[in-house]
C-alpha cells in the first residue's frame, strides 16, 4: 500500500484496505504542495470573481430567512415548523464538512468546489419546485450537500489562488466574499420574495453557481498519490456532530417537557469519543488529533466557536427591537441591522494587510475586543437612541469580528501543512457553524429566563425585553473580552518558548 507522499503518476482508481478504509488515488497533489506561488493563468482577478461567485450561493442562504413567513404559509405549516427548514440545511453540511474537506486535500480542492457547484445547481432548482413540506425538507438535505462541498475546500482553494507570502491577504478576500453574501441575501430576498414568492429565493441561486461552474478555469489540481479515505472516521465525526447539534436545539424545549436534548448528548458524546480514538489509530485521519494538542491551536479554534456564539445575539434579538422598540421604517430597521455585514465585508481585506505586517497574534485580540465593546455598546440601546448611535455600535461590532476572523483563519491555517488546508479551512467554517447553532439555544435560554423573572419582579413586557436585551448584550460583549484576554495570553505564552 503507498503511502501519502509516494507518487502514482498515471493511476488513479479506489481499493479497500483491512482496516475497512477506502484507498483512493488521487491525480494530483495541491498546488501549495509544489511550490509557493499560485498558478499563472491569464485574467486572475476574473478567476478571483468567479471563484467568489460560486461561494456566495453558501452565505446567500440569509435570503430564505424572508420567505419564512410565505413557506410557513404556502404549506399550512405552524411558525415552529419553519425550523427545520434550517435544520435539514445546517446540521447537513455540518456533519459532511470535515470530510469532504479531507476528500478536497485528497482529489483537489477545485474539484470537490466545482462538484459542489454543480450539486448545488440541481438542489436550488428542485427546492424551488417542491410541492409539499417534506419534499422541500429533503431538498434542503441535498442542499446542505452541496453546500458543504462548497464551503469544505473554499478557503484552501482561495489560498492557493495566491502565493504563501500573500495568505493572509487571501483569507481577507474570502472574509469579504462571505460577509458580502450574507449582507445581500436578505435584500435580494425580500424583493424576491414579494414579486415570485418562497421559490424565488432558491432558484435565482442556481444561475449564480452555474456561472461559476461553467467559467471557471484555471484552477490548481496538481500531484497525485494513492490515499485513503477513512469512511469508519467520517461516519462517526458525522453522527457525533448532527447528533450535538440536534442535542443543543432541542435544549430550549427542556422547559416544556421535550427531553430529547437529554438522550442525543450521551449519543453524541459516545461517537465523537469513538471518533477520536479511531483518529488516533488510523494511518490516514480525517482530522490530526495531535493538532489540538497545541494549546494555540486548540484556543483559537474554542474562542472562533465562542466568538460566533456570542456574536448571534445580534442576528437573534436585535432586529425585535428595532422592528417593536423602536419609530424606525422598516426599510431603514433593515439598513441599520445590515451595518455590521458591511463593515465586517470592508475590514475583512483591512484585516489581511495589517496581519501580514503585525502578524495575526496580534490582531486577533484586538478584533475579539473591539468586537465586545461593540456588543456591550448595544446592550445601552433604548428606544429613543439615534439611528446613528446604532449604526456606530454595529459598526463597531462588525469591524471587530472582521478583523477577528481573518486573523483566526491565518492562525488554524498557518499552523497545518498545505496538504491539510482542506480539513482545516472546513474546521474554521464548522466553528463558525457550532457557535451560531450553540448561540441560537443558549441566548435564547438565558433571554427567557431573564425575561420571565423581570416579568416575576413586575415588569411590563416592554421592560422585560429590555431587561433581557441589555444583560445579554453586556454578557456577550464581556464574553468576547475574555476571548480577547485568552487569545492574547495564548500568544504571549507562545512567544515565550
Amino acid at each position: 500500500m503507498a503511502r501519502p507522499h509516494e507518487i502514482a503518476s498515471s493511476r488513479t482508481g479506489a481499493s479497500r484496505n483491512n482496516d475497512g478504509e477506502t484507498v483512493i488515488a488521487s491525480e494530483a497533489k495541491q498546488s501549495g504542495a509544489v511550490g509557493s506561488g499560485a498558478p499563472v493563468v491569464a485574467w486572475p482577478w476574473l478567476r478571483l470573481v468567479l471563484v467568489g461567485l460560486g461561494i456566495s450561493v453558501v452565505p446567500l442562504d440569509t435570503a430564505v430567512n424572508i420567505a419564512f413567513p410565505d413557506i410557513t404559509g404556502s404549506f399550512g405549516q405552524p411558525i415552529a415548523m419553519i425550523q427545520w427548514v434550517v435544520i435539514c440545511y445546517v446540521l447537513t453540511h455540518a456533519g459532511l464538512m470535515l470530510a469532504f474537506g479531507r476528500v478536497g486535500d485528497m482529489w483537489s480542492h477545485a474539484r470537490v468546489f466545482r462538484a459542489g457547484l454543480a450539486w448545488s445547481v440541481l438542489a436550488f432548482l428542485l427546492c424551488a419546485s417542491a410541492r409539499s413540506f417534506g419534499w422541500l425538507l429533503f431538498f434542503r438535505f441535498l442542499q446542505g450537500i452541496g453546500a458543504g462541498l462548497i464551503i469544505s475546500c473554499a478557503p484552501a482553494l482561495v489560498t492557493s489562488l495566491y502565493p504563501e507570502t500573500r495568505r493572509s491577504h487571501a483569507l481577507g478576500i474570502f472574509t469579504l466574499m462571505f460577509a458580502v453574501g450574507s449582507a445581500l441575501g436578505p435584500l435580494i430576498g425580500g424583493t424576491l420574495v414579494a414579486r415570485w414568492g418562497w421559490p424565488g429565493v432558491f432558484w435565482f441561486r442556481a444561475p449564480i453557481a452555474l456561472t461559476s461552474l461553467l467559467f471557471l478555469r484555471g484552477l490548481p489540481q496538481g500531484a497525485g498519490g494513492e490515499q485513503r479515505f477513512d469512511i469508519a472516521g467520517a461516519a462517526l465525526l458525522a453522527s457525533g456532530l448532527v447528533g450535538l447539534l440536534l442535542a443543543i436545539n432541542a435544549l430550549p424545549r427542556l422547559r416544556d417537557g421535550d427531553y430529547l436534548a437529554l438522550l442525543l448528548i450521551p449519543a453524541a458524546s459516545a461517537c465523537l469519543i469513538a471518533f477520536v480514538w479511531w483518529e488516533g489509530r488510523a494511518s490516514q485521519p480525517i482530522v490530526r488529533v495531535e493538532l489540538f494538542r497545541r494549546a494555540s491551536f486548540a484556543i483559537a479554534n474554542l474562542a472562533a466557536t465562542v466568538m460566533a456564539l456570542v456574536s448571534f445575539s445580534v442576528l437573534l434579538f436585535a432586529p425585535y427591537f428595532l422592528v417593536r422598540y423602536t419609530a424606525l421604517p422598516l426599510p431603514l430597521a433593515g439598513a441599520v441591522l445590515a451595518t455590521g455585514f458591511v463593515t465586517m465585508a470592508a475590514a475583512s481585506p483591512l484585516a489581511g494587510a495589517a496581519i501580514a505586517r503585525l502578524a495575526a497574534e496580534r490582531i486577533a485580540p484586538l478584533g475579539a475586543l473591539l468586537t465586545g465593546a461593540g456588543l456591550f455598546l448595544i446592550g445601552s440601546w433604548q428606544p429613543d437612541t439615534a439611528p446613528l448611535v446604532m449604526v456606530l455600535a454595529l459598526g463597531l461590532h462588525g469591524l471587530g469580528l472582521g478583523f477577528f476572523q481573518v486573523a483566526y483563519m491565518e492562525i488554524v491555517i498557518g499552523a497545518s501543512p498545505v496538504a491539510q488546508r482542506g480539513v482545516v479551512g472546513s474546521l474554521a467554517m464548522l466553528t463558525r457553524t457550532i457557535g451560531t447553532v450553540t448561540g441560537a439555544a443558549l441566548l435564547t435560554l438565558g433571554f427567557q429566563a431573564i425575561q420571565s423573572g423581570a416579568r416575576g419582579a413586575g415588569a411590563d413586557d416592554a421592560q422585560a425585553f429590555l431587561t433581557a436585551f441589555h444583560t445579554m448584550f453586556h454578557t456577550a460583549g464581556a464574553g468576547a473580552a475574555v476571548i480577547a484576554v485568552m487569545v492574547a495570553w495564548s500568544a504571549r505564552q507562545r512567544a515565550l518558548r
